[in-house]
């Protein structure tokens, strides 16, 4: 009598990539029958035309409302929309473009005079801490090359501003 030994058949070793392409086509498979039974099972329904809408008009961002009740800090705060409204420059309260300083920024945002004057204290103080040589806030503003430090300064001027109260 011949007896027979089992032996177990051998896998092929199957690679990475050759995994990968059967899972796809076999993804590929399902989503075809899974979009085959969507068009089957809505066939029944009815579809009306989609309407013509024109575009909603581009609005732009509204301006956040001011963070600080103080009236000082309040006219620093808007100095600065208004600089980054209309543009910096130097050498001029405004440019032919509209584009403005510091001091013309601060008379833009300030209802009266006086508030004027003490926003441009607070933001000469301000510019004083790190420039202490700093004579006057149209004199810095004519001495930068970009509008970032003056936008900085604006910012760190009402912080002080309202931090005192002001």
């Amino acid at each position: 009598m011949t007896t027979q030994t089992a032996t177990r058949p051998t896998t092929p070793v199957v690679d990475l990539e050759t995994r990968l392409a059967l899972a796809d086509a076999a993804m590929n498979v399902r989503l075809a029958n899974a979009s085959a039974a969507i068009e089957v099972n809505t066939a029944h329904i009815p579809i009306d035309p989609i309407p013509h809408v024109d575009a909603a008009p581009l609005l732009a961002p509204a301006v956040a409302p001011c963070p600080y009740r103080t009236a000082v800090a309040a006219v620093l705060w808007r100095a600065r929309n208004h600089l980054a409204d209309r543009g910096w420059c130097i050498g001029a309260l405004r440019d032919e473009q509209g584009a403005i300083c510091l001091m013309g920024a601060i008379r833009a945002a300030a209802p009266g005079g006086s508030l004027a004057d003490n926003a441009m204290s607070v933001l000469l103080e301000a510019i004083r801490r790190d420039f202490p040589r700093a004579d006057s806030v149209p004199a810095w503003n004519d001495s930068r090359g970009t509008p970032y430090l003056a936008d900085r300064y604006l910012d760190r001027a009402a912080e002080l501003a309202h931090a005192r109260g002001l």
